[in-house]
């Protein structure tokens, strides 16, 4: 059972329990509450969040690796739970007198919702697959998740820039970067980068970004974009000490597997349960699309509620070669990505 509950708890997000499971699960606590809960002696917050920790570090975490109770309310009658466990917090409660620990809570409505929109999850997935956009907006967000040095990643963005020359500010774009990265530390400083330019020097970002594609080389690109290098300077050392990017990468701390983490963007990579480089999520769905800058712009321009006439642009249908240079390779060769 020890094994069972540890294999579960150690990863990054609960799987949805199996019926078999859930009955046990009711069955306990139905004895529980009736024939235990009206002698039970409540413990306080401070003992609940002791005693947590103590369980789930003894009993649910791998070896090398400890979880904290970050936070702790009361909700539903037992005390909730907001536990780090190192690659992500989970959260699970436990009830007032310590006795049951729930590593996973169920939302009811949640699941009814789903098991109740078949068709339209179905549609969704079919329109994602083929490029299309379901959800429209008159100026469409475009969020796409790339490492820095994944080949994959690289190669979308090459093919994504020309269609930002052509759509101007139609659309609101961002790069973000996916929460651990396999590239190791020159690619976390560069993220470090490029997140601060996107912040503070806009405007050099995507003349920089062109530059790096080609040559990878950083610096040389910076020189050449006219970065402002002591303002990118300051900006990186304040992110690098709040999220504690490199600190953590040399303590090693907070990593996914065998990956360094990168938290900037954890939050969203979370929300779209972003799974490698590169994931094109636009107006909130994640679209499979072609990599080359035609197929790019199509996608996009589905999710206008009108079209504007930048997207009738006449672009590349060629795909951008993998990694860092110029040139092109056979269209079929670009589905691949980076991920654990």
């Amino acid at each position: 059972m020890k094994k069972v509950i540890k294999n579960l708890f150690s990863r990054e997000k609960f799987p949805r329990v199996t019926l078999p499971i859930l009955l046990i699960i009711a069955l306990i606590i139905i004895g529980y509450f009736s024939f235990n809960r009206p002698t039970a002696k409540n413990i306080n917050e401070d003992q609940a969040k002791a005693k947590a920790e103590q369980f789930v570090n003894d009993f649910l975490m791998q070896d090398g690796s400890k979880a904290t109770v970050k936070e702790i309310t009361k909700e539903y009658g037992l005390y909730k739970l907001k536990i780090d466990i190192v690659s992500d917090v989970v959260e699970s409660y436990l009830s007032k007198d310590g006795k049951l620990f729930f590593p996973q809570a169920l939302n009811i409505d949640e699941i009814n919702a789903e098991k109740n929109a078949p068709a339209n999850n179905a549609a969704a997935a079919a329109d994602s697959q083929a490029g299309i956009v379901s959800v429209k907006n008159d100026k469409p967000k475009i969020e796409l998740f790339v490492m820095s040095h994944c080949p994959y990643g690289t190669q979308i963005e090459k093919g994504i820039l020309p269609v930002l020359d052509a759509l101007g500010d139609k659309i609101d774009f961002e790069i973000k970067f996916n929460s651990y990265a396999m590239h190791g530390e020159k690619e976390l400083r560069e993220e470090l980068n490029q997140y601060c330019l996107q912040k503070e020097q806009l405007s050099k970002y995507h003349t920089y970004l062109k530059c790096f594609l080609t040559a990878g080389d950083s610096a040389s690109c910076l020189n050449s974009a006219g970065v402002n290098t002591g303002k990118l300077a300051s900006c990186v050392d304040k992110t690098d000490k709040q999220y504690k990017v490199i600190e953590n990468f040399n303590a090693k701390v907070g990593y996914q597997g065998s990956y360094p983490g990168f938290d900037i963007s954890k939050a969203d990579n979370e929300k779209y349960n972003v799974g490698g480089s590169p994931t094109l999520v636009i107006n909130g769905q994640e679209i499979s699309s072609g990599r080359d800058s035609a197929s790019l712009l199509k996608t996009i321009c589905s999710a206008f509620n009108n079209e504007p006439k930048e997207c009738q642009a006449s672009l590349s249908s060629a795909s951008p070669v993998a990694g860092f240079g110029t040139g092109t390779e056979a269209a079929g060769a670009a589905a691949a990505g980076c991920a654990e």
